[in-house]
């Protein structure tokens, strides 16, 4: 009985060290906390669709044409459609597949589209 306590609790402390030791993943920014007041308001044309065009639209993933996820990526409307594809794909880190953006763009998209995704 007493082999079976010990067992119980060392599985025990071995979830939780796991657990405590993990990503968080309620911020949805792949462990870090998105902080939108230290980004300046970024906008659409500015900010967003460079980094859609440079990375997204790449080797034809999501350019004209495309059917790979929630289509092509070639214009506000499309993107502003499938924003909340865009934002968890980005924040979780499974897109783009070339490689993770770099933290302040994925901040500048991912704090554009929690503004509302405004056409800017």
């Amino acid at each position: 009985m007493q082999k079976i306590v010990a067992i119980f609790i060392i599985v025990i402390f071995i979830i939780y060290s796991t657990i405590s030791c993990s990503k968080d993943p309620g911020s949805g920014t792949g462990g870090t906390t998105l902080d939108c007041s230290t980004v300046s308001n970024k906008t659409f044309a500015a900010d967003v669709n460079p980094i859609i065009q440079a990375r997204c639209n790449s080797a034809g993933c999501h350019a004209s044409g495309s059917f790979n996820g929630p289509g092509a990526f070639t214009n506000y409307a499309e993107v502003f459609n499938a924003r909340s594809l865009i934002r968890s794909a980005i924040a979780s880190g499974r897109m783009p597949q070339g490689g993770a953006l770099p933290i302040s763009q994925k901040n500048s998209i991912l704090c554009w589209i929690d503004s509302g995704a405004p056409n800017n």
